[in-house]
């Protein structure tokens, strides 16, 4: 039997009393918390309740707060010994973890394991943080970001209506192999959704999820913008290293140097913040009449 096999069997037979069974568990107080969702580790930061959090998964990246907490795994290759390790009150997810294993082994350690919905739209954000204020004893807290939310896409109304022309944009997540690339604009997700509230319109291209794209998908799309994730941009170093990944150069948006870095989590998902990231891409998309906006 593997050595990790081993430590699950001895984590099973210590847990299998009971100790953590939810009938005895206030998520009111102070407890232990697992989040597994990088939506979920931000917006429990947001509600004051990162202090509970003792561990997260490798793709919370916001606040700055949730780098420094230890991860327990990729959220679709969680480490079921790491978690268990941490002596959690609670996990928390969003039912996109993985693998298939995890959740039953967790399960039978009798620990509490609680889902909550995505945060793919605005409408499903606030219900989502109102959800979590709830469950943690922070309603107060959630109402606020839920108006200051609100108070944020009214901003972004008033200048939605100032803009005329509708750029081309295509989101580009250069990953950590070499050349292998994904377009996260096109599936009519969080991050085209944020485009079309920046008054953009996602640029076609023949492929479909965030699979890899080609060098010549990428120039026939022909963006007149590309937005590229912070890793990607790093990674290369400027806006005109990016252009030296296959096909990127042929584009408007490298012609005419409109490749701008943006932080992946800001347009994976939606939450207390997204209204001023939406603002923020807009500025990037219509330098004027919003360049001077602040």
């Amino acid at each position: 039997m593997k050595k990790s096999g081993i430590v699950l069997l001895i984590s099973i037979s210590l847990f299998s009393c009971g100790r953590f069974s939810k009938k005895e568990l206030d998520t009111k107080k102070d407890i232990r918390i697992v989040s597994v969702s990088k939506h979920l580790t931000e917006m429990l930061f947001a509600l004051g309740k990162g202090h509970n959090i003792v561990a997260c998964d490798l793709t919370s990246s916001y606040p700055d707060s949730a780098k420094l907490l230890p991860t327990v795994g990729y959220h679709r290759a969680l480490n079921p010994e790491g978690i268990v390790s941490m002596k959690p009150d609670i996990i928390i997810h969003s039912n996109d973890i993985g693998p298939a294993s995890v959740l039953p082994q967790l399960e039978k350690l009798q620990l509490n394991i609680k889902a909550f919905n995505g945060a793919n739209t605005l409408d499903s954000a606030k219900l989502l943080l109102t959800d979590l204020g709830k469950f943690f004893g922070a309603e107060k807290q959630a109402d606020s970001l839920n108006a200051l939310l609100d108070l944020d896409m009214k901003l972004v109304a008033v200048e939605q209506a100032k803009i005329k022309d509708t750029p081309t944009v295509m989101i580009i997540h250069y990953g950590q192999a070499n050349n292998v690339y994904f377009v996260m604009s096109g599936r009519k997700g969080p991050g085209d959704k944020m485009i079309v509230s920046a008054i953009g319109k996602t640029a076609n291209y023949d492929a479909k999820g965030a699979k890899q794209i080609s060098a010549e998908a990428i120039a026939k799309a022909n963006p007149d913008i590309i937005i590229a994730t912070d890793y990607g941009f790093d990674k290369m170093g400027s806006a005109e290293q990016f252009k030296s990944i296959p096909g990127v150069a042929l584009t408007n948006a490298a012609k005419n140097n409109k490749i701008y870095r943006f932080e992946e989590h800001d347009l994976v998902y939606f939450g207390p913040r997204s209204g001023q990231n939406i603002l923020k891409l807009m500025r990037l998309l219509h330098p004027t009449p919003m360049g001077n906006a602040k």
